[in-house]
């Protein structure tokens, strides 16, 4: 095992810790929107772990993924967001 390989699996492996630690976080969110900040949160850490997992495998497809994930992730949050900043179901 070459040294970028051990530096990609370490950093993968605090990736997930990383995420387990921030969905904990999530579950216990004070406010509403706590929860949604720690969900981009997990979501940007699901785009790094799949671009260094694409950087292990040496695959450009996963690349491809990521970026897609993130587009989707933004958007997701974005509308979230506005959703409830009109007042969500209430109105």
């Amino acid at each position: 095992m070459s040294a970028l390989e051990g530096l990609l699996l370490s950093t993968m492996v605090f990736l997930v810790i990383a995420m387990m630690v921030s969905f904990l976080r999530l579950l216990q969110g004070k406010t509403l929107w706590d929860r949604i900040l720690m969900l981009n949160i997990i979501s940007t850490k699901v785009i790094l772990f799949v671009a260094v997992l694409a950087l292990y495998l040496d695959s450009v497809v996963l690349l491809d993924i990521a970026i897609s994930y993130g587009i989707i992730g933004f958007l997701t949050i974005t509308l979230l967001s506005k959703f409830i900043m009109a007042g969500g179901r209430e109105k």
